[in-house]
């Protein structure tokens, strides 16, 4: 794949289970344009199937980044950012925490893992949407993400 610049979309994974964070997520995308490619997996198992391209995600695009929820179902976020930092074929693949935990353990837990970085949600929504700006604007003009 050639090397991203901001006017190539990018693949974006998100991994959350609050269909209000979800709404709020692919809002902020479509309100302010951003042109990446938003996919939604509600539990961890899904993740990590995703990320593979196993059963019924076979044939997917792999994505660019993901950002990911640590208080899932099925298989919570630590688990699923242990397997892709762990995996070889999805260890280079910047991962974002992005969650509503404050907790100091879960910040220290999540960059032990090798998360990329760590953000936590605003509840206000235009604060929200912020967020989900900067680190779409980051990951975009800012950072050069490595080829698949």
């Amino acid at each position: 794949m050639p090397e991203q610049s901001p006017s190539q979309p990018i693949e974006i994974l998100l991994v959350e289970d609050d269909p209000g964070d979800v709404l709020m997520t692919q809002e902020a995308f479509t309100d302010y344009k951003i042109a990446n490619r938003l996919t939604v997996v509600s539990n961890g198992e899904d993740a990590i199937a995703y990320l593979r391209k196993q059963g019924r995600f076979a044939g997917v695009a792999t994505p660019d980044l993901v950002l990911l929820d640590l208080n899932l179902p099925r298989r919570d976020g630590r688990e699923v950012l242990l397997d892709i930092k762990g995996d070889p074929d999805l260890r280079r693949i910047p991962v974002v925490i992005l969650t509503t935990s404050e907790a100091e353990e879960d910040v220290i837990a999540a960059y032990d893992l090798h998360a990329n970085a760590y953000v936590r949600k605003p509840v206000d929504f235009d604060q929200f949407v912020a967020a989900v700006r900067a680190i779409d604007d980051f990951f975009i003009t800012v950072v050069r993400l490595p080829s698949r």
